[in-house]
């Protein structure tokens, strides 16, 4: 049997934290971080992020415990990251924003 993190019917933490954070580092290289430019490819980390954090709501017990804070915790900081990358993604199109 395969570990939890490559089986995908299996809740696992580690793969939804993993997919949210490489789709960060990916959004990054791709948008060419200091210098923002305008590019559609940060479509695809973007879907990861979107995909790695449905994967970490699938952890959420119903009772509240200990480990369903982790778990709320884990969900803020993934939708951090998606909004870091929806900004990266949509800013440098929206001409209007930057200085003439």
């Amino acid at each position: 049997m395969p570990p939890a993190v490559f089986n995908i019917r299996a809740r696992s933490l580690l793969r939804g934290t993993l997919l949210v954070l490489l789709s960060l580092v990916m959004a990054l290289v791709c948008g060419g971080f200091p210098d923002v430019r305008p590019t559609a490819w940060l479509i695809v980390p973007a879907a990861g992020a979107v995909l790695g954090t449905v994967d970490t709501t699938r952890c959420l017990r119903r009772k509240w415990s200990f480990y369903h804070g982790g778990v709320l915790l884990l969900l803020y900081a993934d939708i951090l990251v998606l909004a870091l990358i929806f900004f990266l993604l949509l800013y440098p199109w929206a001409r209007w924003l930057q200085a003439q």
